[in-house]
């Protein structure tokens, strides 16, 4: 219980800091675009929530562990992962942010995307086969 109560305080931690990166890289130069960045990450794991349960079937084989849906989902939550690092980076390149405002953004990106991502590993409920 008390390790995960500290899991969840270090997440939430990690987390106001990412998105304080994010709102810093906006502030501090008045440009508001790169929070689109914090909106793509918070998206990004729903492609794989929504396909993550397409197609799972108890009587298939062992090797073949994945659907076309779920690869689909993955390849969706891909497409955005990208997106979010690379549009402050081409809006970087056309002058539209500054440069220390892309940096800030893509760091606060990848702790909001990473906290998202630990905490789906940290609390994921593997089923087992004695339930």
């Amino acid at each position: 219980m008390a390790a995960g109560l500290r899991t969840v305080i270090l997440l939430s931690f990690v987390l106001a800091v990412g998105f304080l990166l994010i709102i810093l890289s906006c502030a501090l130069w008045q440009n508001w675009l790169p929070l689109l960045v914090a909106l793509t990450f918070v998206l990004a794991p729903l492609p794989n929530a929504v396909f993550a349960h397409c197609g799972s079937d108890e009587f298939g084989s062992s090797y073949d562990s994945s659907s076309p849906a779920v690869d689909f989902g993955r390849f969706l939550t891909a497409i955005i992962v990208v997106t979010g690092f690379a549009l402050p980076i081409i809006l970087a390149h056309s002058d539209v942010i500054n440069s220390k405002a892309a940096i800030m953004s893509i760091a606060g990106g990848g702790l909001v995307y990473g906290t998202i991502l630990a905490y789906s590993a940290a609390f994921s409920q593997e089923e087992s086969d004695y339930d």
